[in-house]
């Protein structure tokens, strides 16, 4: 393509409503154009770099003998309600009626559709394993759209679904999915890490995220920098280093507290260190009463929460944590509730001689021993916090920003079970699918990619994914011996298979400089004075490297260059 002929609105200043370095990149670079809150408009050079992204993912998945399809993106809402998901989505779903009032929603993702197609045409386990999958846009109704492509409300996402017969089935086509994600992202440049994670609104066993380190990243990630261990840092499992708690063998004793409602104000109070207290949380889950407690100084992890109180649930109200304690929030404790479940985190087992709520305003225990003064169920409650040691052997957690790019679900029977998608097996009975689902945003790769890639000047894409390969610019546009040259040297990189921009602008070098550096094309050709000699510069964007090479040879120069790395 000639630059003269392409639409390519760069700018020369940041936009000021952009404050991510990939959301002022690809506004300045012309990439994209915001239509509305979280509502793109994507130009000549994004719909390229996307474009390159979604056969890289398509030929992945193909690899692994997924099959493609396109799904309706307005789906009944009757299809969601059977899976439960239609209420639980909330106002993240965005949801229209017909002229008739019948409901529809917006697509966020496809496990209902997919699975409606499987219950209806799947009859044996001869046919399986199934994969199943799409490249097709999204919708989501995000409460705050910031930080330009990474949150939005409309999308493309690769979205696939393994449907087989057991768990062994599943875990044979998780692993698959996994290898393609990591080829999928070796292939576009990213630098990445695979985490456990939590697998929230979408259910199931067992899941891992994908992601890019970046500090316009919005999830955090726990990594152990002795063994590797790495999650979310929502599931993040730490230890704390063991407390030595003194000897004595009191029983709980109640001292007043006046007006201490807080584990900072108490801790001043008594002279005892926060790590010497409970702090106890109560929570209401399908209208039953639940208390957490945690070491004074630490947090609870609500994600963690969630899989051992059923997911709903929310902080008990002031008049609620008085009905079933008998106190006032600030004054409650484990001691003398004997009909509330009560879970204590696992840094809690072993503990003496703490400090808890009274379950009397203004009153607190000392004295207090888990597992001796109250029963407790032991799990794995709290929030990682950098600095914590390893669950898995000594090395200590540090915490990073990232940008998720992928993610893998274990879903099981969640919605075979609920939509009815069921198969004979070998003995003629009848058994229920069992299911994965697996989700990657293309444009968050892109998006990445600029994060990972990019200076004060622009993007340096990676080649694989950038709108071309290869930028010649003839230094003076009035110089017929230097345009022919451009010419023919385009020609021959468009014959050898590289994507090239000839930018044929009447325009200063300066100009041709800033807008290559700008739009992130991995390499810039100069035909420049050394013409003369046959020689032309070839400048690698990424690292800024010159070289002079033989015009002759520059096509198997750059090819070469572009080659991904072992």
């Amino acid at each position: 393509m000639r630059w003269s002929r392409l639409f390519i609105p760069t700018l020369r200043e940041d936009p000021a409503e952009a404050e991510v370095a990939s959301h002022k990149l690809l506004l300045r670079a012309g990439y994209i154009r915001q239509l509305g809150a979280g509502i793109y408009s994507y130009l000549y050079l994004a719909q390229r770099s996307l474009l390159k992204i979604t056969a890289i993912v398509r030929e992945e998945m193909d690899r692994i003998g997924a099959q493609e399809f396109y799904l309706p993106g307005l789906n009944p809402a009757e299809i969601w309600k059977e899976s439960g998901r239609y209420a639980a989505m909330g106002d993240n779903m965005f949801r229209l009626k017909d002229r008739v009032g019948r409901e529809f929603c917006l697509g966020m993702t496809h496990e209902e559709v997919m699975t409606d197609i499987a219950r209806h045409e799947l009859r044996s386990y001869k046919q399986l394993t199934q994969i199943w999958y799409q490249i097709q846009t999204k919708f989501r109704d995000e409460p705050r759209p910031r930080s330009g492509l990474l949150r939005v409300r409309q999308f493309i996402m690769k979205d696939s679904y393994s449907f087989d017969l057991d768990q062994a089935g599943l875990d044979i086509s998780y692993q698959k999915h996994h290898e393609a994600y990591c080829r999928s992202f070796t292939r576009c440049g990213l630098k990445y890490t695979a985490v456990e994670a939590h697998s929230g609104a979408m259910g199931g066993s067992q899941s891992h995220e994908f992601m890019v380190l970046s500090d316009a990243g919005e999830d955090q990630i726990a990594e152990c920098v002795s063994c590797g261990y790495s999650a979310n840092l929502e599931m993040a499992l730490s230890r704390l280093p063991a407390v030595a708690d003194d000897g004595g063998t009191g029983t709980p004793e109640p001292f007043h507290t006046p007006g201490k409602k807080t584990i900072a104000e108490v801790s001043e109070f008594d002279g005892r260190p926060a790590r010497d207290h409970l702090k106890s949380l109560l929570f209401m889950s399908g209208g039953v009463p639940a208390l957490v407690l945690v070491r004074g100084d630490q947090e609870a992890s609500e994600t963690k929460l969630a899989g051992l109180l059923g997911g709903e649930f929310r902080p008990a109200h002031p008049d609620e944590v008085r009905q079933y304690t008998g106190a006032a929030p600030g004054s409650v404790g484990p001691v003398g509730l004997p009909q509330i479940r009560v879970l204590a985190d696992k840094a809690l087992e072993g503990r003496r001689n703490m400090i808890c709520g009274a379950n009397r305003d203004d009153y607190h225990l000392r004295h207090v021993t888990p597992g001796r003064d109250f029963t407790a169920e032991f799990q794995d409650l709290r929030a990682a916090q950098p600095g914590d040691l390893c669950a898995r052997c000594d090395g200590t957690l540090r915490v990073s920003k990232a940008i998720e790019v992928g993610h893998i679900f274990k879903l099981g029977r969640k919605y075979s079970e609920s939509m009815g998608a069921r198969v004979l097996d070998a003995s003629g009975r009848e058994v229920t699918l069992v299911m994965g689902s697996y989700g990657i945003g293309i444009e968050r790769i892109l998006t990445a990619a600029i994060e990972q890639n990019h200076d004060q000047d622009g993007m340096a894409l990676p080649p694989s994914i950038a709108p071309f390969q290869v930028i010649i610019t003839p230094i003076n546009a009035a110089d017929a011996q230097m345009m022919q040259a451009a010419e023919e040297l385009y020609q021959r990189c468009l014959e050898t298979g590289l994507d090239a921009l000839l930018d044929d602008r009447d325009e200063r070098p300066g100009v041709k400089f800033k807008d290559a550096d700008l739009i992130g094309v991995p390499f810039r050709v100069n035909i420049g004075r050394k013409l003369a000699s046959g020689v032309i510069e070839v400048v690698t964007r990424a690292t800024r490297a010159r070289a002079d090479v033989k015009i002759g040879e520059a096509p198997r120069y750059i090819r070469e260059a572009s080659a991904p790395r072992a």
